[in-house]
């Protein structure tokens, strides 16, 4: 399917191929592998002398399914699907940098990432420096000889702070340097960091795209060259690759992804604002607030707010605990993304295995509380927060 179409239409068309049945809702290829007619077929397709279908590790028509369509609606060239949005980081990384590489990260990420990235990546002799995701020069200043990728979070979790992707693209583009943004909260619908400049778009596709908190997968979108060669080459041997039935239900979680992610977004939005107006809350991080310190950006990069935003309340641990304690219509878990509200505590959570040091200078405080706006009605949302 062209890639003129827009993303609605693509996430309901793009990427299937139809099969002899006539199948009008894609079909799902559960096997392990799959037949030649003789040893020649077996030989060439083997050796890329001709294509087809293997083994399902790395060849799966539901899996390649979802694989274009997402592809198209990032704006990438390839896409290749993973077992979940942590892999994603994980087989990216893994698969472009060497022992004595270095990756300069914005500060707010998520935590888990922070540890791969500390914990796992610098067993390996990968360094990581981290930086604040809203100040250019510190990239900039940030620079080694070594580094060979720029690693951002946009819109942050669990601070919305925003990546201006353009500067950064020109910056990286400069150094000879890979931009990857990780592009959870967002998802395609609301904005394609490649067609902002960046390389690599990662993808938890366990958030938004199934966006009913069903099934686990991630995805690496980029171009042929470094996606399609150098990424497919190594998870072919990692084996850290999406089964053909999360590929299927995800297939169905972008057909409605668009509508859902305008329902979510249109929710927070509402939300925010009247959170702004409780005596009880000091602060509320929202892009698309006028009150957001990076409004501006954040209108020229995404379509719409998306699902997610937090706030501050007056006090401290106790105070934020006592409020999600209370509730009853949210759902106290740390994914988001989902139909049903979901509310947590960042820094006892997400963030709770970076040090209190690097939580207090990034701004991840002990009175902050997370949401991710379901599609429950507005009027119970709100009467579920009892300040």
């Amino acid at each position: 399917m062209a890639e003129e179409y827009t993303t609605e239409t693509l996430s309901v068309r793009a990427g299937y191929d139809r099969t002899h049945q006539k199948e009008h809702s894609e079909a799902l290829f559960l096997t392990s592998s799959f037949i030649f007619d003789d040893c020649q077929e077996a030989s060439d397709i083997f050796s890329g002398k001709a294509s087809g279908n293997i083994y399902s590790r790395f060849t799966n028509p539901t899996v390649a399914c979802f694989e274009k369509r997402l592809a198209l609606m990032e704006g990438g060239e390839c896409c290749v699907a993973t077992a979940t949005g942590m892999s994603a980081i994980s087989v990216c990384i893994q698969s472009l940098l060497s022992a004595g590489d270095h990756i300069i990260s914005s500060q707010s990420i998520f935590g888990s990432t922070t540890v791969l990235f500390d914990s796992h990546l610098s067993r390996f002799g990968i360094k990581t420096s981290y930086v604040d995701l809203t100040d250019i020069e510190s990239f900039k200043n940030a620079i080694q000889p070594t580094t060979k990728v720029i690693f951002i979070e946009s819109p942050s979790n669990p601070l919305m702070e925003i990546g201006n992707i353009k500067s950064l693209s020109a910056l990286a583009k400069q150094h000879n340097i890979l931009l990857i943004v990780d592009n959870c909260f967002a998802s395609p619908a609301l904005m394609q960091p490649i067609k902002l400049g960046a390389d690599i778009s990662i993808q938890s596709a366990t958030k938004s795209i199934d966006g009913h908190g069903r099934m686990l997968g991630g995805a690496i979108i980029g171009s042929k060259k470094i996606v399609g060669e150098q990424v497919y080459q190594f998870i072919k041997s990692n084996g850290s690759s999406m089964s053909a039935f999360n590929a299927w239900v995800f297939l169905n979680g972008l057909e409605t992804l668009n509508l859902r992610m305008q329902e979510h977004s249109k929710r927070a939005y509402d939300l925010a604002k009247w959170l702004e107006k409780q005596p009880q809350v000091t602060k509320v991080y929202y892009p698309f607030l006028k009150s957001f310190d990076q409004y501006d950006l954040a209108k020229k990069q995404q379509s719409a707010g998306g699902a997610i935003l937090s706030f501050e309340i007056k006090g401290g641990k106790k105070e934020a605990w006592d409020l999600i304690d209370n509730t009853k219509l949210f759902s106290i878990t740390a994914n988001h993304g989902d139909t049903k509200s979901t509310i947590c505590h960042p820094a006892t959570t997400t963030h709770s295995k970076i040090s209190k040091q690097m939580r207090e200078k990034i701004g991840i405080k002990d009175n902050l509380i997370r949401i991710s706006t379901g599609l429950e009605s507005l009027v119970d949302i709100k009467a579920d927060l009892h300040f």
